[in-house]
C-alpha cells in the first residue's frame, strides 16, 4: 500500500513510500506524464514522483536545501524550462492562485513545453525568449517573487543578475543552478563557483545557500539567493 506525507518543512512537497522513500508533489493536472514519472493515487488527488536524477531542485532538497521560497501563490520566473520537468512540479506547488512565467529559446524544446506542460496548466505562461535578453519579456512578466534559473551558458551569474534586475522584487529571492563546466571547462570546479557567485554579490544578491548536487548532478551547486 501507498503511504503519502506531507514533507516536514515544505508545503506542496510530499513523500510518498512505496517500497522506497521518494519526492512527489500533487498533480495540477492528474492524468498526464511529464517525464515518464510515476503517478500515484490517493483518494480523489493524485501525485508525481520528482527524480532528483532529472531535477535539480529535487537533488538540492534531498541534499538538506534550508529554504524554500516557492510556495502556494508565488510568481515564478523560470529561465531554462527545457521540456518541463522541474517547472512542472514548480507548478504543481504553487498552484492554482500562482504562475510561473517559463522562458526558453529552443524551438523544439519549447514546442515539447507547450504540449507537456503549458497548454495544460493554466498557471504556467510559456514565453518564447533569449534569456540574455530580457528587456524582451520583461514587460509581460512584471514583477515576480522568484527567479529560478537553470541555462548552460557561460555568463550565468550575468544573465541571473540582469534578470533580477528588471523583474525580481526587492526582497525576493533566486535559485541558480551553476554548472561549472558550461562556464568553464578548465578551471576547477570549485573556482567556477567562486567566480560566479562574486558576480552575484556585485549585483545586490547575497547567497544564502550554496549546495552541492552530486551524487545526481556533477559539478553543479544550486545557489539560493536574496535580492536586497
Amino acid at each position: 500500500m501507498v503511504e503519502i506525507t506531507p514533507h516536514e518543512k515544505f508545503k506542496g512537497i510530499y513523500w510518498v513510500k512505496e517500497a522506497e522513500k521518494v519526492l512527489a508533489t500533487k498533480s495540477l493536472a492528474p492524468g498526464t506524464q511529464v517525464y515518464g514519472e510515476k503517478l500515484y493515487r490517493k483518494g480523489s488527488e493524485e501525485y508525481r514522483s520528482w527524480i532528483p536524477y532529472r531535477s535539480k531542485l529535487a537533488a538540492a532538497i534531498l541534499k538538506g536545501l534550508k529554504n524554500m521560497f516557492i510556495e502556494e501563490g508565488t510568481r515564478v520566473l523560470y529561465l531554462g524550462t527545457a521540456t518541463g520537468t522541474t517547472s512542472s512540479h514548480v507548478s504543481d506547488i504553487i498552484g492554482e492562485s500562482g504562475v510561473l512565467y517559463g522562458v526558453e529559446f529552443a524551438s523544439r524544446v519549447m514546442i515539447q513545453f507547450k504540449q507537456n506542460v503549458s497548454d495544460k496548466r493554466a498557471n504556467v505562461i510559456p514565453i518564447f525568449a533569449d534569456a540574455r535578453k530580457p528587456g524582451t519579456y520583461a514587460s509581460i512578466v512584471g514583477e515576480v517573487d522568484v527567479l529560478y534559473c537553470d541555462v548552460a551558458q557561460p555568463e550565468q551569474a550575468k544573465l541571473f543578475s540582469d534578470n533580477a534586475r528588471l523583474m525580481l522584487k526587492s526582497g525576493g529571492h533566486g535559485y541558480l543552478a551553476v554548472k561549472a563546466r558550461s562556464i568553464d571547462s578548465v578551471q576547477e570546479p570549485e573556482v567556477v563557483y567562486r567566480r560566479e557567485i562574486e558576480v552575484l554579490e556585485k549585483n545586490g544578491l547575497k547567497p544564502i545557500e550554496v549546495i552541492s548536487l552530486e551524487p545526481y548532478e556533477r559539478d553543479h551547486v544550486m545557489v539560493v539567493l536574496e535580492y536586497a
